[in-house]
């Protein structure tokens, strides 16, 4: 058994480190609310850029679409993964998850291209050996629409521009504050089908006029949506990720509490038991000297 002194040392650095969990679960706690309210204010529009695709797609069904091209001509097809991890750890199985749904995912190294939003995903996927985009180590720390905007751009051009055929968003979808699930999306070529299936019911059946064509309209608001699904990603991860971690330090500051408890039992008992051997040697030396 550990003396008492050694367990006051052992006490005093779980102590330490409570203090420093319960800080960041403080942190983490503050900043998820901040990060809902900025998922919140941004979903309203989006939604509209969503509707008014469906509905264009819905009335016009001669319109040519370059970003619903599935590129069957081609036997080998090029794809890129945009994959959203976390900065840091200390939050659970977050990043593994994640991580772990996109390798899953990916089928051919050789033909898939990487752009990573995280730095834990980032040096994980360039020590396993993908092709990942270096100059594009974007952190997911306080996403913002510009940060979208401009992964969002690159993305287009590299699929307009046919060097790549197919683009997938692996993100972390926040069901709840308890359940955190990895999901894999594809962002290009877009299914015309889905489109054609989003909900308009509260939608007013207005005849709408697209000038100056349907198509232009379209070509101008595809982009959008494309960026607004990666913005929300963007901060539907952030979310989980701040949830995952105060939850990590939740647990971490009762197991402290529970080890910090258990420690003090220990701790009475070794001095106790000092005290005890102190008094029988003191007995003990008093009995030879008579």
């Amino acid at each position: 058994m550990a003396n008492a002194r050694e367990i006051r040392l052992r006490m005093k650095s779980i102590k330490e480190t409570k203090k420093i969990t319960k800080a960041m679960k403080l942190i983490s706690a503050a900043k998820l609310k901040r990060a809902r309210q900025q998922l919140d204010q941004t979903l309203p529009f989006f939604k509209k850029v969503q509707e008014t695709i469906a509905d264009i797609l819905l009335h016009s069904d001669d319109v040519d679409i370059k970003y619903f091209d599935k590129r069957d001509e081609k036997s080998s097809k090029k794809t890129m993964y945009v994959i959203i991890s976390g900065d840091k750890g200390l939050a659970g199985g977050y990043n593994s998850n994640v991580i772990k749904m996109a390798e899953r995912s990916i089928v051919d190294k050789e033909d898939t291209v990487v752009l990573t939003i995280g730095h834990m995903g980032h040096n994980h996927f360039k020590r396993s050996g993908y092709g990942v985009v270096n100059e594009f180590a974007y952190p997911s720390q306080n996403p913002t629409v510009y940060r979208a905007r401009e992964i969002g751009e690159v993305i287009i051009e590299e699929f307009l521009n046919g060097n790549i055929d197919e683009v997938y968003l692996v993100y972390t979808h926040m069901i709840n504050s308890l359940k955190l699930e990895p999901q894999v999306m594809r962002l290009l070529p877009l299914d015309i089908n889905n489109m054609k299936d989003i909900d308009l019911s509260q939608k007013r059946m207005d005849t709408f006029l697209y000038e100056p064509s349907p198509k232009a309209v379209f070509n101008v608001l595809v982009p959008k949506y494309l960026k607004g699904l990666l913005y929300g990603a963007i901060v539907e991860s952030f979310t989980s990720e701040l949830s995952a971690r105060m939850t990590a330090m939740d647990s971490a500051t009762s197991n402290a509490d529970k080890m910090i408890q258990k420690l003090t039992l220990s701790y009475n008992r070794a001095r106790q038991a000092a005290i005890t051997q102190e008094i029988s040697e003191i007995v003990g030396g008093a009995a030879v000297l008579q």
